[in-house]
């Protein structure tokens, strides 16, 4: 579906009221919040990004949060190492082609255990449109809604 499907739908499905619309809290308040985690825009342009890109607080705890003491607990890794991971392979995913939802999969050691060999986990990765109506991505655990 594309992006002007998607306006279009919401400004003429009626199961969806304007109140309901406003009511829902906005990306800015849900970065406020700590329900996302606000990627710097020079790493995600890096990694291929072209829009704003934010992470779920579950997706980054798991797949990118790394502690001093979880490198002396586990392995040697860092937070920017992982962010950078989790965002090129969403970005190398899109880039095979998406309208506004896809998975991607990278691998990544699990967090607070004794786990030093990195796991298969799946990500979702959702095209929208920001507080402005500017292009947003989202990265979520694949189960989160």
């Amino acid at each position: 579906m594309k992006d002007t499907e998607i306006v279009s739908r919401i400004d003429t499905d009626l199961s969806v009221s304007k109140d309901a619309m406003r009511s829902s809290p906005s990306r800015a308040q849900a970065i406020a919040d700590g329900e996302l985690v606000a990627v710097e825009p020079g790493i995600a342009a890096e990694a291929g990004w072209n829009a704003p890109v934010a992470i779920s607080r579950a997706a980054w705890n798991d797949c990118v949060a790394w502690s001093d003491e979880d490198t002396a607990r586990q392995v040697p890794q860092d937070e920017t190492g992982r962010l950078w991971d989790v965002l090129y392979m969403t970005a190398a995913r899109a880039r095979r082609g998406f309208d506004t939802d896809m998975y991607a999969e990278l691998y990544r050691v699990p967090r607070g255990g004794r786990a030093r060999k990195a796991r298969l986990v799946r990500v979702r990765c959702s095209i929208g449109f920001g507080d402005e109506r500017e292009p947003v991505i989202t990265i979520r655990q694949a189960d989160e809604a």
